[in-house]
């Protein structure tokens, strides 16, 4: 049986710090300045849904959102001396009271809904009814204390339905002063009665610039490839996180080079490529390796239809790659069809434990054909 104190926590993108240690948060201004102007004019909805691609912030702005509520009192009419200027940033002091407590993981205010450990000691695969049905006692324990309280959900997305309507009755009937923040990275899975009673805030991936600041607030040493870096992750960085760690670029810019010399495949390029996602222990560049391809053709796809180039490049010579492969829109459409079998033909081989390096020669051989056609 596995130590739950040695599983990472489902709320923590490996090899960054967990959101609520995350002082700053990059490329995100305008969905903070939204909030703010919702708290200043009284119209501080008691459901917030953070929206938008994995790893650009969500988490972190709701941990934010959190330690501002907590730390900030109720406004007032400010008596003889007029009421203070409203907040212009959710920034609070460190050495704030609610900021070590949140810090240390014993603020009374504040509950967390994640994925739970099950009996056997695994991490589960949702977030289940019993994890939701904590906060009756939460909101039982803290009622007294006249306080806001604040409830994080991430990601909502792993709900499963239980979870979901158990959640639905307190949006539908909130606690008073208390506020539920819901992330999710795919809102179309949610309950569309949940969506609608909740207010969205939208984040957008990040700038090469913004990308390589929050890399760099983590700790982690940006590459010299940074537009490389921000076009292949899609202005996420978990995504950036994973690349770096992975050796992520290098396995795309070895992946163009193979785009690059087809009709006429380079079989041994692909077969080394092929080999080393087959080796004992990388299973987690394998399945990188299946999502890179995945990348590659969509973007190709994308510039056939559009008929022009992809910028930044995401690679050396990907454009010249693209340009000549995918001139037209009628070869933007080839890709795009054998993308998709392409993937479900991965996820049907990797079901079944296909050998690995079997199942990446058969997708190169695969896009030769569609090269060649």
């Amino acid at each position: 049986m596995s130590d739950k104190n040695d599983l990472p926590p489902p709320d923590k993108a490996p090899g960054a710090p967990h959101p609520r240690e995350t002082p700053v948060l990059f490329g995100q201004d305008t969905a903070q300045q939204q909030f703010l102007e919702a708290y200043a004019t009284n119209r501080l909805h008691h459901g917030w849904l953070l929206t938008g691609p994995q790893g650009v912030g969500k988490a972190t702005l709701a941990w934010r959102i959190a330690r501002f509520l907590l730390a900030t009192p109720a406004g007032d009419d400010g008596g003889m001396f007029g009421a203070p200027p409203p907040p212009e940033t959710l920034d609070i002091d460190p050495d704030h009271p609610v900021a070590r407590r949140i810090l240390a993981g014993s603020e009374p205010g504040l509950a967390s809904i994640i994925r739970s450990i099950n009996e056997k000691g695994r991490m589960r695969d949702q977030i289940v009814v019993d994890d939701v049905r904590k906060l009756n006692r939460f909101f039982g324990l803290s009622a007294a204390d006249g306080g806001h309280r604040v409830v994080i959900v991430d990601a909502a997305d792993e709900m499963n339905l239980s979870a979901a309507n158990a959640l639905l009755k307190m949006l539908e009937e909130p606690p008073a002063r208390t506020t539920l923040i819901l992330v999710s990275h795919q809102p179309s899975r949610l309950l569309a009665t949940i969506r609608s009673r909740c207010r969205t805030l939208r984040l957008s991936p990040l700038s090469a610039d913004d990308m390589q600041s929050a890399l760099a607030q983590t700790g982690t040493q940006a590459p010299e490839e940074g537009e490389h870096l921000a076009a292949l992750a899609s202005g996420s960085v978990g995504a950036a996180l994973r690349l770096i760690n992975l050796g992520g670029l290098q396995i795309y810019a070895e992946l163009i080079a193979i785009l690059n010399s087809l009709p006429r495949l380079d079989r041994s390029r692909a077969l080394a490529l092929a080999e080393a996602a087959a080796q004992r222990g990388a299973s987690e560049k394998f399945e990188l390796l299946l999502n890179l391809i995945d990348i590659a053709l969509a973007r190709m796809a994308r510039t056939g239809a559009s008929g022009q180039a992809l910028t930044p490049e995401a690679a050396p010579g990907e454009a010249m790659a693209f340009a000549r492969l995918a001139s037209d829109p009628q070869k933007g459409r080839a890709w795009a069809e054998i993308a998709a079998t392409i993937t479900a033909r991965s996820r049907h081989g990797q079901a079944v434990n296909l050998d690995p390096a079997s199942l990446v020669l058969d997708t190169f051989f695969k896009m030769q054909e569609t090269a060649a056609g």
